[in-house]
């Protein structure tokens, strides 16, 4: 048994993680305050955090494998899922607009082209709109230059 210092608790070794700098082996602080901590600091933080996280995203190859690892287990494809319906909760407007334009290009109404419209690379092209509410009115942009027109121009009109 050992006293948290923090919420002054006397509990089982196994509720404090394990740290060989200390004589017992173990942090004088319990998990559960351990993971307070944690929150509290994450959330008084969060700018930070948000900019560290993507980073490493971005920058760390095992971070990325793991997720791509983890997108393709039950609990992964689920979290997509439950992302994506969110995101389209969040969006109808832009959901509205990216149906409709898949159906135009489905059925042949469209004519999507295979290269971008700004920089002429061919690959995946995005059918980028500047107002929602003209959904069948699109510019056929690369992934590179679809980021970079939202970073320079923001958001199109009426996305929610």
């Amino acid at each position: 048994m050992k006293k948290c210092f923090k919420c002054g608790e006397l509990k089982p070794l196994s509720d404090f993680y394990k740290h060989p700098g200390m004589s017992d082996g173990r942090v004088n602080k319990c998990k559960e305050c351990n993971k307070k901590d944690v929150r509290e600091n994450r959330a008084d933080k969060v700018e930070y955090y948000r900019t560290y996280d993507q980073k490493r995203f971005q920058e760390d190859s095992q971070v990325s494998a793991r997720h791509r690892r983890y997108q393709q287990t039950d609990s992964g494809k689920e979290s997509m899922r439950k992302s994506a319906l969110k995101w389209q909760d969040a969006n109808s407007s832009k959901r509205a607009a990216n149906v409709i334009l898949g159906n135009a290009v489905r059925n042949g109404k469209i004519e999507k082209p295979d290269t971008c419209s700004e920089c002429g690379d061919g690959g995946r092209i995005h059918g980028h709109h500047e107002d929602y509410a003209y959904p069948m009115s699109v510019r056929w942009l690369c992934p590179a230059c679809h980021v970079a027109w939202h970073r320079e121009n923001g958001e199109g009109l009426n996305g929610q």
